[in-house]
């Protein structure tokens, strides 16, 4: 094998568990030398593709905003479907790639991060994840109310999915299955909690 090739297979050996760490636990709960154990390297030879754990960091988050970006966009070109089936599988794409809370991995790593890390992030997460999910929001099908923006109320509803993730204190108990536990979190989202 080629050295070009070696180089490459170890690059994407890297983000690949990094990917993994990061989504089971976190940012701050994942250090270099994780990734590099896992993997069966060195620091040093991580070092020699990555300069630090931020930029590994933002490469994994940019790489699954992309997926995140795609398979919503998808999902909104996806024709006969209703405004909540609609949500619903966005919903799906979300849980499919994310194990834990979307919000919860990129609000405490921002606490981590450098000045142009933490802008390199919200630019990220804004490209990846709101704008995409705010398009749903603007389809004329779907009932806004006047006062709350699109990009709004993508904010709210990632916020809101917070408990579609993890183990613990599921929504619903655990005698529901994930896809009904999906639908009454957002049947929350979309109508409320209370009667008028």
């Amino acid at each position: 094998m080629r050295r070009s090739e070696q180089l490459e297979q170890t690059r994407t050996a890297i983000l690949t568990t990094a990917r993994k760490l990061f989504l089971k636990n976190g940012y701050q709960n994942t250090s270099t030398r994780d990734i590099a154990g896992e993997i069966g390297i060195t620091q040093p030879a991580l070092y020699h593709h990555f300069n630090d754990k931020e930029v590994i960091f933002l490469e994994v988050i940019s790489e699954i905003g992309k997926e995140v970006r795609n398979n919503v966009n998808k999902t909104l070109r996806k024709q006969n479907l209703d405004p909540e089936e609609r949500l619903f599988e966005i919903t799906k794409v979300l849980t499919k790639i994310h194990h834990n809370s979307i919000t919860t991995l990129i609000y405490e790593s921002y606490k981590e991060l450098s000045s142009s890390g933490k802008r390199k992030l919200e630019m990220l997460f804004k490209m990846n994840y709101l704008a995409p999910i705010a398009e749903y929001f603007k389809l004329p099908e779907v009932p806004l109310r006047a006062e709350i923006l699109p990009d709004e109320a993508a904010e709210f509803f990632l916020a809101d999915i917070n408990t579609l993730f993890g183990t613990f204190n599921k929504l619903g108990g655990h005698q529901l299955s994930n896809d009904d536990r999906v639908k009454l979190t957002l049947q929350f989202f979309l109508y409320g909690i209370a009667t008028k």
